[in-house]
C-alpha cells in the first residue's frame, strides 16, 4: 500500500454501456474507465456481449496499459467495466472484475458484510468459487434463483453497500442497495445508454446525466427498452466520504455537484473554526476548494505551498518513522519561499490512522512555518467502515483512542479542529451515512460486526 494514501482506501468504479445503434461500446467503456481511474488504480477489465457471449478484457495496472488495439476493437453492443482500488496485498488475477461464468457477468462497487456467510451456504449446497471478490456471491445467488430477475429480492436484501452492473445473456442490468451508499448515475443521448459510478463517465463519453439510480431498484436494458422495478423501499444514507474525498470535484453524484460541496465545506468549517494565519495551504489534491473557500471567508491569501510529484508509483510502507517521513517526502515537496515565517493553516479532507498528516505538519516546520494550524473539512472517524472504506477496526482509527487536541499534539499542530457533523450535513444537504462519524451502522448485522471489531 502506498503510505501515501493509507489514510482512506475505497473499492472501486464501474460502468455499463448499452448502444442503442449496434455501435461497438469497447471504446467508450475504455473512456469511461479513463475517467473513473481515481477509484481504483490496481487493476481494471471490461465485459462485453457480442450477440452470442461475453468476451472480455481484464489485467493488473493502470487502464492505459491493459487495454491495447486490439482489446478496443472487440465487438459488442453492450458492456461493462470496473476499475479496482490498491490493496495492501498482491493483486490476484482471478479477482479482477467484471467476473464472468458462461453468459453472465458482473462488476461491483461497495462491500457485502455477509458476503462471507452467503458464500458458505452457497458452498455446502455444492457451488464452487474461484475468487474472493464479492461479485461472484452475487453471481452464484443468480445463478441458484434462476437469473438475476429472479434473484433480486434476496440480492437487496445482502448486508453492506452496492451498485452493481451485470450482462445476463445479452440483458443489461443495475442495481443498487437500498441505501443508495455507494454512488451510480446515468445519462442517455441518441446513441448510447451509460451508467457509472460518477457523471465524469457520461461526460468523457459526452453523454447528458440524466440522474442517479434510485436506491433499491433494478434496472434493465435490452435494446431499446428501458425497465425500472422498485425491489426494495430507498432509503437514502449516501456515503459522505463521496464528497469530502473520493469523487473528481467534476462529478455530480446522487444530483449534487461534489465541487460545490467542498466549497461549501470550506465555508462551514471557515465560520466554526477561524485561525489568526497569514496563509492557507491545501494537502493536495481533494482539499483545495475547500481551502480556497476558507481562504475567502477569512480574507487569507490560499497557496499551493506544497507540491505533489506526480510521476511516483506505488512505494512500500516501511516499518520505521523515518522510512515513512522518506515516502511522505517523495510524494510531497514544501515551498520554503512561501512558507517561511508564516503562520499557517493546513487544509485536509479527513484524519483516519494520522500518520501521513504527521508527516506533512513537520514537512511544513521544516519550511520555516511559525506556526501550523490544522483544519479538516469531515468530523472525527472514530468507527470503523463496512460499507466499502477501508477502515475496518477500532484500534487503527486516531479519534477512537484521542481527544481532538490529543490528536493535535500527536500530529504537532498548534491547534487542531474538525468541521461539525451538523456542518458536513448542511454542506451536502442530502441524508447520509454518518456510520463511521458516530457508530449508527444501517443494519442489525453490520452493528454486530462492529461489536466484534478489534478495539
Amino acid at each position: 500500500m502506498d503510505p501515501y494514501y493509507e489514510e482512506k482506501r475505497e473499492e472501486c468504479g464501474i460502468v455499463a454501456i448499452l448502444s442503442k445503434k449496434g455501435e461497438d461500446v469497447a471504446p467508450c467503456i475504455y473512456r469511461a474507465l479513463i475517467a473513473l481511474q481515481h477509484r481504483g488504480q490496481d487493476a481494471a477489465g471490461f465485459a462485453v456481449w457480442d450477440g452470442k457471449g461475453i468476451k472480455e478484457k481484464r489485467g493488473i495496472g493502470l487502464v492505459s496499459r491493459i487495454f491495447d488495439e486490439d482489446s478496443l476493437g472487440i465487438r459488442g453492443t453492450l458492456g461493462i467495466g470496473h476499475t479496482r482500488y490498491p490493496t495492501s496485498g498482491a493483486c490476484n488475477m482471478c479477482d479482477v472484475q467484471p467476473f464472468v461464468s458462461g453468459k453472465s457477468a458482473m462488476a461491483h462497487n461497495g462491500h457485502i458484510a455477509n458476503a462471507g456467510a452467503v458464500r458458505g451456504k452457497l458452498e455446502s449446497l455444492g457451488y464452487r468459487f474461484t475468487s474472493s471478490v464479492d461479485s461472484e456471491v452475487m453471481v452464484r445467488m443468480c445463478e441458484k434463483a434462476g437469473g438475476i430477475r429472479k434473484a433480486a429480492k434476496g440480492l437487496m436484501g445482502l448486508e453492506g453497500a452496492f451498485s452493481v452492473v451485470a450482462i445476463e445473456n445479452g440483458t443489461l442490468f443495475v442495481f443498487r442497495d437500498r441505501f443508495a451508499l455507494r454512488p451510480l448515475v446515468w445519462g442517455e443521448n441518441e446513441d448510447f445508454v451509460c451508467f457509472a459510478s460518477e457523471t465524469v463517465a457520461l461526460d468523457i463519453n459526452r453523454i447528458p446525466y440524466k440522474g442517479g439510480v434510485p436506491g433499491g431498484s433494478l434496472v434493465s436494458l435490452e435494446g431499446r427498452g428501458i425497465r425500472t422495478e422498485r425491489i426494495a423501499p430507498e432509503t437514502p444514507r449516501h456515503c459522505m466520504f463521496e464528497y469530502v474525498y473520493f469523487a473528481r470535484p467534476d462529478s455530480v453524484i446522487n444530483d449534487k455537484d461534489v465541487y460545490n460541496v467542498r466549497a461549501m465545506l470550506g465555508r462551514i468549517l471557515a465560520d466554526e473554526a477561524p485561525a489568526k494565519a497569514d496563509l492557507i495551504i491545501p494537502v493536495p489534491d481533494t482539499s483545495r476548494i475547500a481551502a480556497m473557500s476558507m481562504a475567502k471567508v477569512l480574507g487569507i491569501p490560499c497557496e499551493e505551498g506544497l507540491m505533489k510529484n506526480r510521476y511516483i508509483g506505488r512505494t512500500f510502507i516501511m516499518p520505521s518513522q523515518k522510512k515513512r517521513a522518506d515516502a511522505v517526502g517523495m510524494k510531497l515537496n514544501p515551498i520554503q519561499g512561501i512558507i517561511n515565517g508564516k503562520r499557517v493553516i493546513l487544509v485536509d479532507d479527513s484524519i483516519v490512522r494520522g500518520t501521513t498528516l504527521r508527516e506533512i505538519v513537520a514537512m511544513v516546520r521544516e519550511a520555516g512555518a511559525k506556526e501550523v494550524h490544522v483544519r479538516i473539512t469531515s468530523p472525527p472517524i472514530r468507527a470503523p467502515c463496512f460499507y466499502g472504506v477501508d477502515m475496518s477496526t477500532y484500534k487503527e482509527l486516531i479519534a477512537n483512542k484521542k481527544s481532538v487536541d490529543g490528536i493535535g499534539k500527536e500530529l504537532g499542530a498548534d491547534s487542531l479542529a474538525y468541521l461539525s457533523l451538523e456542518g458536513l450535513k448542511k454542506a451536502i444537504g442530502l441524508s447520509i451515512c454518518t456510520a463511521c462519524l458516530n457508530g449508527e451502522y444501517n443494519t442489525d448485522y453490520v452493528r454486530k460486526l462492529a461489536l466484534t471489531a478489534t478495539r
